[in-house]
């Protein structure tokens, strides 16, 4: 038996048969992620107009969907770029730190926002007292410490595992369930455990977004402009069905029964909980916001004239 400590690094699974698939396929994902959430961010933090809680929010949300992507998407480009599927076990403790901080803050994020669209629609006359400056910063706060603190409990107890079934993880990124699989002690059983109290945890917020909702689709029944309704439910049912397959997958990768693992399910539902929701996020947070998708198109007209000017002064 080889405990973790003698191994020196892990072997990830190729998303595609061909390099370039993947490294394409990925840079696409990416790129898109990486702008759609890079302009949410720069056109709230420059705008100060979008100075309020939904958008505060929101740009936690970005910031969090950028880091999420980045943990897992170009180490896998970069292997892919240098066929190669060779990943430390730093690297890998760092990977599994950083996509458990991220995911878990991300998913208590969730639920502050449905928090926040309840409290603006169903109690508007205590929305100035409920969500104060004051009172987003702490709860934004309280997200990134619950999910920096799920991740050093995750962490701490998988890596000290021992592991003797090779290093070889069926996953194009270090996951913890994949990690599991290569312990043949009762050790791994600790970690499980904290698995399935953690998801319990996830499960409790998404019914609290769940509720929230609920409340929401019920005030918004009684508004009477059938425009409202509209723009009210075309909003608001995207953002839950996101939620939903977030978690859902998420969950069903964390504690499905080993006799269900295979590994092209695995890669399906890792990609469904890891890149489809920090890639359509901004679509979809943005596609009914008027005001944001104006505060965008300034962004993005700024940075083209810029760019204009510039080529202009090289010419020169």
């Amino acid at each position: 038996m080889s405990n973790g400590s003698s191994i020196t690094q892990f072997l990830l699974l190729a998303f595609a048969d061909t390099w370039e698939l993947q490294l394409l396929l990925f840079l696409g994902i990416y790129l898109a992620a990486l702008l759609g959430n890079g302009f949410i961010i720069t056109a709230v933090a420059c705008n100060h107009h979008l100075q309020t809680p939904m958008y505060f929010f929101l740009l936690n949300l970005s910031i969090l969907d950028l880091g999420f992507i980045s943990t897992t998407l170009p180490k896998s480009m970069a292997n892919s770029l240098w066929d190669t599927r060779i990943i430390s076990y730093a690297g890998c403790a760092a990977q599994v730190f950083f996509f458990v901080f991220l995911m878990s803050a991300e998913l208590f994020l969730l639920a502050l926002m449905s928090y926040d669209r309840y409290v603006a629609i169903c109690k508007p006359l205590h929305y100035g007292t409920l969500m104060s400056s004051r009172a987003c910063v702490h709860m934004a706060a309280a997200a990134w410490a619950s999910g920096f603190l799920t991740a050093v409990l995750h962490t701490a107890n998988t890596f000290p595992i021992p592991l003797c079934r090779g290093n070889a993880l069926d996953q194009f990124f270090c996951e913890i369930p994949q990690l599991l699989k290569l312990s043949c002690s009762d050790a791994y059983l600790r970690e499980v455990g904290l698995v399935m109290f953690s998801t319990s945890v996830f499960w409790w917020c998404f019914v609290f977004i769940l509720l929230s909702y609920v409340q929401i689709f019920r005030a918004v029944l009684r508004m009477p402009s059938e425009q409202g309704r509209h723009k009210a439910f075309s909003t608001c049912l995207p953002h839950l069905a996101v939620v939903s397959l977030f978690i859902s997958t998420g969950t069903f990768t964390y504690l499905k029964p080993l006799s269900m693992s295979s590994r092209s399910l695995d890669l399906v539902m890792a990609v469904l909980y890891s890149v489809v929701p920090p890639a359509v996020n901004p679509l979809i947070y943005s596609m009914r916001n008027q005001e944001l998708k104006e505060s965008i198109r300034k962004v993005i007209s700024g940075i083209v004239l810029n760019t204009g000017k510039f080529s202009l002064t090289l010419q020169e």
